[in-house]
């Protein structure tokens, strides 16, 4: 209890300081912690009184973030119901849930209210400091609305303020605290702002002094294991992300009807030909015959590039999108491939940006389009592909694209973009290619859509290569690494 009430006392004093240096705005940053510190020992006395209150099966997973995006913390959801905790899943709206989720009776989602503060004066670090404020009021209520739970389970980032206000709820509950590190929300916060802006020195900080007072840690790679604990003296366990079941080839059938819906909306997925026999409803891949009910691949069909992204800093679409003019190209200098569909899903900050970029260049034989699906149907898109390619580039180094393990699960071969520790997850050519540039890429499609409907070209080596490889599945690997960090005394 001492040492709590000198780190209030020593926050204090740099707060001070900072309030005398470099203004009110960086003070309110640093004033957010001593606040919460303040209200440790009060928090400590009402624990110890309120030992044994929270309920013993049950479970508060929370995303500062839209939760429909955030399918590692949805799987942890699920797994958690499957072993008869209840869950609280509290993030924010945005995109719906995979219905695994929305209809299972031992999970409840608590959605956030997404903070827009009207504060346009000061400096950004200022109005940052507000929204950070408000935040945190907006956690405490949520998190201390919600019957006392026995875990609360973090994913970070982001992180900031969510750690250290989780943190002392978790004192004042009686809960035990897991973080669930994705990545370093500092690093990200960097590639806006660069490595030594002051919010993100501050940023830094506060991951790493709040990030050790977790009870337990979960991470996505080896290498971030290992920097968490070199660096930052805290203790992990390594969860690699393992594709849910819901992720697997899609029979041609449900190609079929999956096509015929996007065309609807896309027209890269409606068929090429004018005159459509009577007899046949045709997508620009597949056809069904009507009176057999038989479906079937178009004769000469493009293939389907698939990519997935957040359309943030960390993925540069200039990459692909430099490798797809050249590989139009090497079809105009008369080399025989096939012509591309690319299919690009997701939402985030650049998407509109990038799809003015794609709306000025001019293709024949690509095609290229930036659909958002339903939970639905994005396991279904990823299951008909010939090819993913996955921009992902960390900022840390030492995460691994969650896109990629979904693609591996549909069997999906993969070229990627090369960054520190990629190889934990694709292994050049077994399971996929990595590049480092657009013209390593863009020959990487010519060799790979060489002879592309021959099942025993490159391509066809790579997808058998991934059918026979033995995955683990989330499941497995969840009970075993997470379970038994999840003790209950009935």
């Amino acid at each position: 209890m001492a040492a709590l009430w000198f780190l209030s006392a020593l926050f204090l004093a740099v707060s001070l300081c900072s309030l005398y240096l470099t203004g009110a705005s960086v003070a309110l940053l640093l004033l957010l912690p001593l606040l919460l510190l303040l209200l440790v020992p009060v928090m400590w006395s009402r624990r110890r009184r309120g030992r044994g209150r929270s309920s013993r099966r049950s479970v508060c997973v929370l995303v500062m973030g839209d939760l429909g995006r955030s399918p590692r913390m949805l799987y942890h959801t699920l797994s958690l119901a499957r072993h008869g905790f209840s869950v609280t899943a509290v993030g924010y709206p945005g995109a719906k849930p995979h219905k695994d989720v929305l209809n299972n009776d031992k999970i409840k989602i608590v959605y956030l209210t997404e903070v827009k503060t009207a504060t346009t004066f000061g400096p950004k670090i200022f109005q940052y400091g507000v929204k950070i404020v408000v935040q945190t009021l907006q956690i405490c209520y949520v998190l201390l609305k919600i019957d006392p739970p026995s875990y609360m389970l973090l994913q970070n980032p982001p992180g900031l303020p969510a750690i250290a206000v989780v943190w002392a709820v978790c004192l004042l509950r009686g809960s035990k605290f897991i973080i669930d590190w994705h990545n370093y929300g500092y690093t990200i916060m960097g590639l806006t702002h660069g490595d030594h802006h002051l919010i993100v020195l501050i940023a830094k900080w506060y991951e790493h002094f709040f990030g050790k007072l977790s009870d337990s840690n979960l991470c996505v790679t080896e290498a971030m294991r290992e920097d968490l604990n070199t660096n930052w003296n805290i203790k992990a366990i390594t969860l690699y992300d393992t594709p849910s079941p819901i992720f697997k080839e899609t029979p041609l059938e449900l190609q079929h009807k999956l096509f015929k819906k996007l065309a609807t909306d896309f027209a890269p997925f409606r068929t090429r030909i004018e005159s459509v026999p009577s007899n046949l409803e045709q997508t620009a891949f597949t056809e069904l015959n009507v009176n057999t009910g038989d479906v079937s691949y178009v004769q000469g069909r493009p293939a389907l590039l698939m990519s997935s992204t957040s359309w943030t800093e960390d993925e540069d679409f200039s990459i692909l999108l430099k490798a797809l003019e050249e590989y139009e190209g090497l079809i105009t200098a008369g080399m025989k491939l096939p012509s591309l569909v690319c299919a690009i899903t997701g939402k985030g900050p650049l998407k509109e940006f990038y799809n003015r970029v794609i709306e000025k260049m001019h293709f024949k034989y690509v095609d290229i389009c930036t659909p958002w699906l339903e939970a639905e149907d994005y396991p279904l898109l990823l299951g008909s592909g010939d090819l993913g390619v996955c921009l992902h580039k960390s900022s840390s180094g030492l995460d691994l694209p969650m896109k990629v393990v979904d693609m591996f699960g549909c069997r999906l071969p993969v070229c990627a973009l090369h960054f520190k520790c990629l190889p934990e997850l694709v292994k050049h050519e077994e399971n996929g290619l990595i590049f480092k540039n657009a013209r390593e890429l863009t020959e990487q499609l010519k060799l790979l859509f060489t002879d592309f409907h021959n099942e025993r070209n490159k391509l066809g080596i790579f997808k058998r290569n991934l059918k026979e490889a033995k995955m683990v599945q989330w499941d497995e690997n969840w009970d075993d690494i997470v379970l038994p960090l999840l003790p209950v005394n009935d």
